[in-house]
Formats: C-alpha cells, sequence, structure tokens
C-alpha cells in the first residue's frame, strides 16, 4: 500500500496535542517476571492491597511518617475469605446435571428435574492435570447443573462467588442471572454477584444454578460462595491523599500529599533490552521523594513492607527468614541490608499450571544501610505499630521466628529521610526474587540469565542493583521519552499511551535463562490462557517488540521450537504449540495441534528477524527444519483444513481465508530467507507460487465490497492482520487494493470499544486491531481504528492489567490478562522503522 508521511499529517491534523492521561486498568509497579508481577488494581494505590496479575493479593504497603503522623500510600487493609457454600476442592458435594440441553426455566428454583437429569459429586470436569481439584464426575461439552444450599444467616460483609470454569459459564441465584462470562479460569477465583441476583440471597434454602460450555480442550466447573471479610488493622492511620499518577514504559510515577509534605513515589523496573544483564536481574526500586509543601521542615520516616504471601502459591504455607548483610559495593559508601522470605519445603519446579504462583526461592526487600539499619520481620500490623512507635534502636533487626503461614509474616524497611524542607529529600529501596532455578527444560532445570555464572549470588545480584542505582534511573528515564516520542510519531498521542502501557506487561509475561549451551532462551507463559510455556502462537503476535528493540530475544522465544524438532523429539512435519506448561518445558501438553498456524508464524518471525539484521545467518542455522515446515505449507497451506488458529477460543474453522495468507506468506518468507542465503532459483520458486496462490486467493475470498472469513462463505468477515508483513517484509505478494477494501469495509463494522475480531461474535482481540490499523495508509485512518483500543483501556469496567481479548459492546475482558501478546501493540513503530531503513 502507498503510504504517507504520518509525522507530517498527524501534526496538521492536531494529533501533537496532548491527551488525556490513559486510566490504566491495573497498574504496573513490580514487574520482573510471571511469578514476580505486582499490580495496583485500582485507581489509588491505597484503596485495595496491590496483586499479583492473577488477581491474587500480593501485599506491599507504604507508610510516611511525618512529624509522627502516619499516613498510607500504598495498599489496604488485607481481605480473607470465610467459605459460605463450600467447593468441591474441598468438599465433594452432590448437584443433579445433565449433559443434555434441559427445558427452559431450567435455572429456576421450581423447575422439576426431569429424566435425564443425573446426579453427581463435584468437581465437574474432564481428567486433566491441569485443573485446580481432580473432577469426580466426568462431562465434556456441555453442562447444565443445579445445586440447593440453606443458610441460616445472610449477614454478610461481601458475599462473592468462587469458582474455577473452563470454558464459558453463566451462574444463576436463585434463578437471576448471577455472573457471565465467555472465558475460563484456571484455579479458583471470586467473582462480583450482580446486584439483583445478590437481593436474591436469604435465609432457608437457596438454588445455584449453572451452565459451562467446553468448545475445545479441558473442561471444569465448580461453584461455591465466600464472605469476603477486611482484616481490620490498628493503629491511627491516615489515608495519603493521591494527586496524581504516571505511567511510561519502566516507571510509575505517583504523587501524594501527606499533611504539610508531598511526597513523590516511584516505581521502576529497568527492562532495558540493549542490557541482558539488567533487563534479566530480578530487582525492581521504589523510590521515594519528599518535599515541604508549607516551606517549614519536618521530620519524614518512610516504611516499606512486603507480605510473606510473594514466596508462595497458597498463603497457608509456611515460610522462613533471614537477613542478609551486603557491604558496600564500589565505593559509593553505603552497603545494603537486605531480608529475605521464602517456603519451608522449597519445591523447586515441582508446580506447574496456568493460575499459579512460585513457591520456591526467595523473595527480596532491601535498602540501603542507614543508622541504626532498620528492618524487620513480623505481621503487617506488629510492624505498623512499631514503625509508629519509633522503631527503637538495636531492635530493628529480627530473625529466627518460627515458620508461620505466609500471610502472618511481613518484612519491613525503614528510610529516614530527615529534617524534610523545601528542598526534595529521597531515598529508595529495592524489591526482587531470587528463584534459583526458573525453568525446566527437556529434564534439565535451568538457572536464570543473571544467575548463569556459578558465582553469582543473591547477595552479589543485590549489590550490583544498588551500584547501578542512579544509573539506571536516568537511563530508564531517557529511554521512556524516547518510546513514547517514537510511538506518537508513529500514531499519535494514544497510540503512544497505549505502548506505554504494555511495555512491562510484555516483557515480564517472559523469563530469560540460560540454556544447556550458554544461549539465551526467552519463554513466554500462556497468562490465563492455559498456561502453556514457549507458544508459537503466543510469540507471533507479541514479536514486534523485540524485533524493535532485540530480537536476540525474539530467537530466544524461537529456539525451543527449532531444538524441540531438530532433536526429533516432535517428529510431526510442523512445528509444536509449546513446549510444555510453564515452567515446565518438557514438551508439548496442549492437546491439539495448529499445523498451518505455527508453521506460517514460524517462517515469518525467522524472515521477520533476518530483515530487521539485515542478513539470514539465524535462518541458516535451521534451514533443514524450515524446509521441511515450508513443505508442509506448499501442500496444506492455501486451503486450510478444518482446524484451529491462533484465535483457538473461536473454535475451529476450515478454508479459513486470514490462515490462508499466513501460510502464502510464510512461503514468500522462505523464498526471501532462500534469496538473502544466495539461493535465486529457490526463491524465485516459492515467491512466483506465494503470488501465484495470492491470485487465487481473491476470488476465493471476493464478496463484493470486502473479502470473507473463509472461502466461499459468502456474508461474512474477518480481520485479515496477517496480511501486515506483506509489505514490512518487502514480500509484495498480495495487491495493494486487498488491504484497502478490506481496511474501507473495517470502519463501517466499528463498535465503540473495538473492530470486532470477525462476523461470528462482537468480541475482539486488541493486538490484532492496531495490526489491522497498520495496514492503512492514512493517519485518519489509523487513528479511527485505534481509538476504540484507547477507550477500551481508559474505561473497561474490569481492573486487571490489560486483557487482550474483550467485548467491543461494553469493553468487559472475555478472557486473557497480562499477556505478553501486548507487545504486537508495537507494529506500527516496527512498520515505519522497516519503511525507513
Amino acid at each position: 500500500m502507498k503510504k504517507v508521511l504520518f509525522v507530517l499529517l498527524l501534526s496538521l491534523l492536531g494529533f501533537q496535542l496532548n491527551a488525556q492521561e490513559v486510566r490504566p486498568p491495573a497498574v504496573p509497579l513490580v514487574t520482573i517476571d510471571p511469578y514476580t508481577s505486582i499490580w495496583s488494581f485500582d485507581d489509588q494505590l491505597n484503596a485495595s492491597p496491590t496483586r499479583h496479575w492473577t488477581g491474587r493479593a500480593h501485599p506491599l504497603n507504604g507508610l510516611v511518617k511525618v512529624d509522627d503522623k502516619m499516613y498510607q500510600f500504598m495498599g489496604a487493609p488485607a481481605t480473607k475469605l470465610i467459605t459460605v457454600v463450600p467447593t468441591g476442592q474441598k468438599t465433594a458435594y452432590e448437584a443433579h446435571y445433565t449433559v443434555e440441553k434441559p427445558a427452559e426455566g431450567w435455572e429456576k428454583p421450581s423447575f422439576a428435574a426431569q429424566t435425564n437429569w443425573k446426579t453427581g459429586k463435584a468437581p465437574f470436569g474432564n481428567q486433566s492435570e491441569r485443573h485446580p481439584a481432580t473432577p469426580r464426575t466426568e462431562w465434556l461439552k456441555e453442562i447444565w447443573l443445579r445445586r440447593t444450599f440453606d443458610l441460616k444467616d445472610i449477614r454478610f460483609e461481601k458475599p462473592m462467588l468462587y469458582l474455577s470454569n473452563n470454558d464459558g459459564v453463566i451462574v444463576y441465584l436463585n434463578g437471576v442471572k448471577a455472573y457471565e462470562n465467555e472465558g475460563g479460569t484456571a484455579d479458583y477465583q471470586t467473582k462480583t454477584i450482580l446486584p439483583e441476583a445478590l437481593k436474591t440471597l436469604k435465609a432457608g434454602p437457596n438454588l445455584l444454578a449453572v451452565y459451562c460450555k467446553n468448545p475445545q480442550g479441558n473442561a471444569f466447573i465448580d461453584v461455591g460462595l465466600v464472605d469476603e471479610q477486611t482484616v481490620k488493622m490498628t493503629g491511627n492511620v491516615t489515608k495519603a491523599q493521591q494527586q496524581s499518577l504516571k505511567v511510561t514504559a519502566t516507571q510509575t510515577e505517583y504523587v501524594f500529599k501527606t499533611g504539610p509534605v508531598n511526597l513523590t513515589v516511584t516505581f521502576t523496573t529497568p527492562l532495558l533490552m540493549d542490557e541482558l544483564e539488567t533487563m534479566t536481574r530480578p530487582a525492581s526500586y521504589i523510590t521515594y521523594s519528599a518535599k515541604s509543601a508549607d516551606g517549614k521542615s519536618h521530620k519524614v520516616q518512610v516504611m516499606l513492607s512486603a507480605s510473606g504471601v510473594l514466596a508462595v502459591n497458597q498463603p497457608d504455607q509456611e515460610v522462613d527468614e533471614k537477613v542478609l548483610t551486603i557491604p558496600s559495593q564500589g565505593g559509593n559508601g553505603k552497603g545494603l541490608t537486605a531480608l529475605s522470605l521464602g517456603t519451608t519445603t522449597q519445591p523447586v519446579l515441582a508446580k506447574k499450571g496456568d493460575d499459579v504462583r512460585i513457591d520456591w526461592g526467595y523473595a527480596l526487600l532491601a535498602a540501603p544501610v542507614s543508622s541504626p539499619a532498620q528492618a524487620a520481620f513480623g505481621t503487617e500490623t506488629e510492624l505498623m505499630q512499631r514503625f509508629a512507635q519509633g522503631w527503637e534502636t538495636g531492635k530493628g533487626q529480627t530473625a529466627d521466628l518460627p515458620a508461620v503461614p505466609a500471610s502472618e509474616r511481613a518484612m519491613a524497611v525503614v528510610s529516614d529521610l530527615g529534617p524534610v524542607g523545601t528542598t526534595a529529600q529521597s531515598g529508595h529501596a529495592i524489591i526482587g526474587y531470587d528463584d534459583l532455578y526458573s525453568v525446566q527444560y527437556f529434564g534439565q532445570n535451568l538457572r536464570a540469565w543473571w544467575r548463569r555464572n556459578p558465582e553469582m549470588t543473591t547477595e552479589k545480584m543485590l549489590a550490583d542493583a544498588e551500584r547501578e542505582y542512579t544509573r539506571l534511573m536516568t537511563k530508564c528515564s531517557q529511554f521512556d521519552q524516547q518510546l513514547y516520542n517514537d510511538a506518537k510519531q508513529a500514531g499519535g498521542e494514544e497510540y503512544a499511551q497505549i505502548c506505554e502501557l504494555a511495555y512491562r506487561q510484555a516483557i515480564a509475561a517472559h523469563k530469560t535463562v540460560a540454556g544447556p549451551n550458554g544461549e539465551v532462551l526467552f519463554f513466554s507463559k500462556e497468562n490465563f490462557s492455559n498456561g502453556s510455556i514457549g507458544t508459537v502462537d503466543v510469540t507471533y503476535p507479541s514479536a514486534p517488540l523485540f524485533l524493535l528493540y532485540n530480537p536476540t530475544l525474539l530467537k530466544g522465544m524461537l529456539e525451543p521450537i527449532f531444538y524441540y524438532s531438530e532433536s526429533g523429539k516432535f517428529t510431526k512435519p510442523f512445528p509444536a504449540h509449546d513446549v510444555g506448561t510453564y515452567p515446565q518445558a518438557n514438551g508439548q501438553t496442549y492437546p491439539e495441534d495448529r499445523p498451518v498456524e505455527e508453521g506460517g508464524n514460524m517462517l515469518i518471525l525467522t524472515a521477520a528477524i533476518a530483515e530487521v539484521e539485515g542478513n539470514a545467518d539465524y535462518a541458516k542455522k535451521h534451514w533443514k527444519v524450515l524446509t521441511d515446515w515450508v513443505n508442509f505449507l506448499k501442500k496444506e497451506g492455501f486451503d486450510p483444513a478444518n482446524q484451529l488458529s491462533t484465535d483457538d477460543f473461536a473454535g475451529h474453522l476450515a478454508r479459513n481465508a486470514n490462515l490462508s495468507i499466513k501460510a502464502i506468506l510464510g512461503l514468500a518468507s522462505y523464498g526471501k530467507l532462500a534469496g538473502m542465503l544466495g539461493q535465486p532459483e529457490v526463491e524465485k520458486e516459492y515467491i512466483n507460487l506465494a503470488k501465484d496462490m495470492a491470485k487465487k486467493w481473491m476470488p476465493l475470498a471476493q464478496d463484493g465490497d470486502h473479502y470473507t472469513l473463509a472461502f466461499e462463505k459468502q456474508g461474512t468477515w474477518s480481520q485479515k492482520y496477517n496480511l501486515v508483513w506483506d509489505e514490512m517484509l518487502d514480500l509484495n505478494v498480495f495487491p495493494e487494493e486487498i488491504a484497502d477494501k478490506e481496511v474501507k469495509y473495517y470502519l463501517t463494522k466499528q463498535n465503540k470499544f473495538g473492530l470486532p475480531l470477525d462476523s461470528r461474535k462482537s468480541y475482539t482481540k486488541s493486538d490484532w486491531i492496531i495490526w489491522t490499523a497498520t495496514l492503512t495508509d492514512t493517519p485518519q485512518d489509523f487513528q479511527k481504528i485505534l481509538r476504540p483500543v484507547y477507550v477500551f483501556a481508559n474505561e473497561t469496567p474490569d481492573r486487571m492489567p490489560l486483557s487482550d481479548w474483550h467485548e467491543t459492546t461494553d469493553g468487559k475482558s472475555v478472557g486473557f490478562r497480562a499477556r505478553s501478546v501486548v507487545g504486537g501493540y508495537f507494529i506500527k513503530i516496527l512498520a515505519d522503522r522497516l519503511k525507513n531503513k
């Protein structure tokens, strides 16, 4: 397609004006890897406990004492769940069920069960190691459940559903819809009951009626009720008044009013991809800067605490603590006091799954040594009381306490900022995690990249982090500004803000490890989309970010898939879907292959690496298996059989027009690589083959003013996002008119929160929308397709790290969250950079 200078036209259209700062659906705080990933799910940092991306509380608490008056700027009283109606996870309750569609009114208390209803014990599901509990009654495709229960009292603080479902679910309470979601949940989670249903809860008999469907893969459903109760805290603590919030690529900055002092708190995770040692170091910084607001001098101290829950999968697992003393490094004059918490059992790499948190290794909290060192273990209440009472000299460090449940232990450090006047005074702490071993790779436990050398230790890692603090804070600020400028130039202010929000999420959904031969391996986790590790069709949408900033990381994603086939462990003529379930990369665990999808992905991404690096050396290393895969696509790719694509939640589809585009561009990518490797005849053969297929594609997909979802299936349509690589890789296989016609049609199909994925449903994928927007010729059209994604991020009612699968009608998440695929948002910057090479 003909391109215009976006910079000039964006300026002429007025897009240089600052838009309102996006309201993040969740705010990144500590984003190291899939296990150490802490967020604020609220607009206010002190409105609720900080959480792991899965939604489980991972409490960080921040207190500031100004002239002996305490203010809380981070965290909130924790909550506990009291069982009201147990799930089958602990109690094998009985329920009536059927796998045949029942008569109308089946969800009502007055419904009389018919002969096709049976009695079974919960949980209900098929047999799979992926489930959070072992099913006692089997089903596969659809199930309808009715469960009666009695309540003696309904004086609850906050009654909630407590459920695990795979996949879509509708729950009714006493015949009134209480909850609905198209997506699944891997572990048990609390879900808010809709108000009209909650009103029906009564003393005496009640009914939970549940419908669950499972289009493919694993089936599971189990539902109960809990009461979410707030844990009461003691002490006179005032909430700090939050004045502002700003999220940039590597940093999150809050400003608070704490009486007569203004406090700025900055969370920095230095995910700088041009410095692998820094990027992979499991250490984030929390910086606080205080300044007098009334011109007077004030005594200011800051306490930061971290819960033992950071080091466990379940809060009742027991933890031990340890104090580490780290001497000064590099002549900076200050050492560190560091605390650690870890489980007593240390089951290294023993548990795999999706909604799972780490329970081996050690959570770390450190701060520069002050005089005296002020650090301690205790319960959150004890630590707050000690801080309020002055934290007596000589009694700061405590250890050797008996092992207790993680929810009953926290660690804290105190920074004394001294007398604070009109000149800002600052301090900082480091929060990190040493996981000892990070990934099991075909039976071998591998260490994180930062820990690949035997002499590296926790203490050395923290010392390195402290020594480089000043340099990294400066570089992160510079990098953040450059990323913002590049994104704004490519797509405007709102696009820049979306990229800023996506940056840390995309990287922290990975773990960088040293492979068996010292190579970089960069493993993704499929967060809330089954927990697979190294999934090819997750790598594919995330790739633009890593192609932009460090192609070595993309190679690190592809390498396990290449090895899996080249070693003979995976013997099919196309690439595997994944290499296991995180963190165990021992071979594919997803139950169904995606032959055309993964074959096209691997060929296109290998060509993209060559395009960015200016050589095909990486392709040459894997040429034999690439040839096997292209031969498969040559036979099976053009008119795909009934199979899954990356959008597997939409179900199987034969003759998928967008998947055919991917196969055709995969063939052309192989031809391009052959040319770069000095094989002109092979290049000509595959480029011509791809162009011939593109000509055949057009009449098969033609449907008047657009092209169809599937060949010869009139009245359907879909986003042809795979087409974006044709111009980016300079393949020029498809005529420009295809993208032009599709874009014009898409602009008639948009809803408030985005362009639907295709004509089957109103939901969408935000990464694909931005790929589709990149097909446009003008900044006006790019903005029209992009803007609903910005509106979604700003207005979605679901408070969680960015979900890439949402409803375009109401902005609600359908499923998925905190996934790496938001790295695909950067495709517009990449496309412009490749065009201007």
